[in-house]
């Protein structure tokens, strides 16, 4: 007979210190069972084997300030705010050899249901009503153990969500996982009158059988760790983007000018400059200058910054008659 799962309600937003969280409870884990319900400031999570820099508008992402954090398990990108209340399982299954989904997600339906919301298992891991998503899931096996978490549209914003992960189609060539988008809706749009998050909350812990605990001290203290050196580093949520080329074209005045970036674990690893343009000086220089850069906009403005002082030039030296303000935002922009 399976132990009773131990309830979370995480109090954290930060999708950084709820991943990390997530983990920790994960890699600590030896005869108990948890159940975590919690929720993210407005934020982008990818999944493990995925292109941060093709699942995301950039623009967007700069403007409002959005972290981006890549999870452990695979699957697609997903948007958070505070609408999205998300839920981990986390325990030991010897058995376990292969992907379990419909074990978690029974509850989830069965919790559903009692607030009047008519939910079915689509595909292998995919929540829908009516013929829309309203719950993605993701799973991930180690050592006997499984964590499986997935989220629950209640009253997410899909505007804010569509900008957010509406990236240029044509900017990037990858050998990452991208996402599939689904025509999506709020639980809130099918439920019965009155009931909110917290009573949804209510009947997930009734329906899984959950007991209310609390976070221990040596998972909390895990936990700690693993934001300070993965899940808040961009070593792990940009530098784990798969090989890929960036490219961005454009016709101005002085001629058109096509870039291109390789990118490798995140960093630069060349580039090169094409068009009908003409240039007094060597587009080499300027090509060289990004290799090793961050493929992010402030590590590449530091290195085109330091190439122009050291050569006492500005952007007119390689696009004549160039509007430098206009060239230089246009190849910090790729990314």
């Amino acid at each position: 007979m399976d132990k009773a799962l131990t309830y979370i309600r995480v109090t954290s937003t930060s999708p950084a210190c709820n991943l990390a969280l997530e983990e920790a409870f994960f890699s600590c884990l030896e005869s108990e069972r948890y159940f975590l319900l919690w929720q993210n400031a407005p934020s982008v999570i990818i999944g493990r084997h995925q292109n941060a820099c093709e699942e995301i508008n950039a623009a967007e992402v700069e403007r409002r300030q959005l972290p981006v954090v890549r999870r452990s398990t695979g699957g697609g990108a997903v948007y958070h705010d505070p609408g999205n209340l998300n839920f981990s399982f986390l325990e030991r299954r010897q058995e376990s050899g292969s992907i379990d989904f419909a074990r978690y997600l029974a509850p989830i339906v069965r919790a559903l249901a009692r607030l009047g919301v008519q939910a079915e298992i689509s595909g292998r891991n995919d929540l829908e009503v009516q013929g829309r998503k309203i719950s993605g899931s993701a799973q991930r096996l180690a050592q006997g153990r499984v964590l499986h978490h997935g989220t629950l549209l209640v009253q997410a914003n899909f505007e804010d969500m569509t900008r957010a992960l509406s990236p240029d189609p044509g900017k990037f060539l990858s050998h990452g996982v991208a996402s599939v988008r689904a025509r999506v809706a709020n639980i809130s749009e099918f439920w019965n009158p009155g009931e909110s998050l917290e009573s949804l909350c209510r009947a997930l812990c009734k329906e899984t059988g959950a007991v209310p605990g609390r976070i221990p001290a040596h998972v909390l203290a895990r936990a700690e760790e693993l934001q300070r050196e993965k899940y808040g580093s961009w070593a792990w949520n940009m530098g784990q983007n798969p090989k890929f080329t960036a490219q961005k074209s454009e016709r101005f005045p002085w001629g058109r000018v096509d870039v291109r970036f390789n990118v490798e674990k995140g960093r630069i690893t060349d580039c090169r400059i094409f068009g009908d343009y003409f240039a007094v000086a060597d587009i080499t220089v300027l090509e060289g200058c990004f290799a090793g850069c961050r493929a992010e906009k402030t590590s590449m403005a530091d290195a085109l910054d330091a190439v122009l002082k050291a050569g006492r030039a500005d952007l007119d030296q390689w696009f004549s008659g160039c509007d430098t303000q206009v060239m230089r935002e246009f190849l910090l922009s790729v990314f």
